[in-house]
């Protein structure tokens, strides 16, 4: 590892990585609001798609991806305009959830699968500038780029390890004080404001 980097490389770059995806965001907000609605079991596959699919991602911008951004910036606004766009129509399902404490089989209402919020980092502007930011960073060297980014990677997975569970744990918590439904719908709306509130820095950057 020594020779890659750094002991206080690796540290810097579980500093930023820890720090960047337990802030608030599109993914944390969703997660602390689908720990609330449907409980914890049912936002496993929700996490697990985070878990994988942003260290995915910032696998697939170490090994080439970020050129293209670089090269054709036009694609990374489309990408960002259509990633906004969707995550205000996420902002409205959030808000309109009928708020229900029991979330029953067969209702509309469902937390994301695994595919779903894998997918999700694609649409997501703020993992975009994540990964980018991460691997401009912390790739020093061209000859071990492809050992740095797998460790980048793979230490944004236990960093998003922590993050998914602290705030689909936060949801469960917030849950066992709630006993009114009108409540979960009043703090649905808040976060789908707060997820809103998540994006406006990067609409006016």
């Amino acid at each position: 590892m020594e020779e890659f980097y750094t002991v206080a490389m690796i540290l810097s770059i579980a500093t930023f990585t820890l720090s960047t995806v337990s802030s608030p965001g599109p993914n944390n907000i969703m997660l602390l609001s689908s720990g609330l609605t449907f409980g914890y079991k049912k936002t496993i596959p929700h996490m697990f798609g985070i878990m994988i699919g942003f260290p995915f991602m910032v696998l697939l911008v170490g090994l080439g991806l970020g050129l293209v951004f670089e090269k054709f910036p036009i694609i990374f606004s489309i990408l960002k305009i259509v990633g906004i766009l969707y995550l205000f129509w996420m902002a409205f399902k959030v808000a309109t959830n009928k708020g229900s404490l029991e979330v029953k089989e067969g209702e509309k209402s469902k937390p994301f699968t695994f595919l779903q919020s894998a997918a999700f980092q694609w649409v997501n502007p703020k993992a975009w500038i994540m990964a980018i930011t991460a691997i401009s960073i912390f790739v020093t060297s061209k000859d071990d780029s492809l050992t740095q980014v797998v460790i980048i990677a793979l230490i944004y997975l236990l960093s998003s390890i922590f993050s998914t569970n602290a705030w689909t744990a936060g949801g469960v918590v917030l849950k066992r004080f709630v006993k009114d439904q009108k409540v979960v719908r009043i703090l649905n709306i808040v976060m789908a404001i707060l997820l809103v509130a998540s994006v406006l820095p990067i609409i006016f950057e």
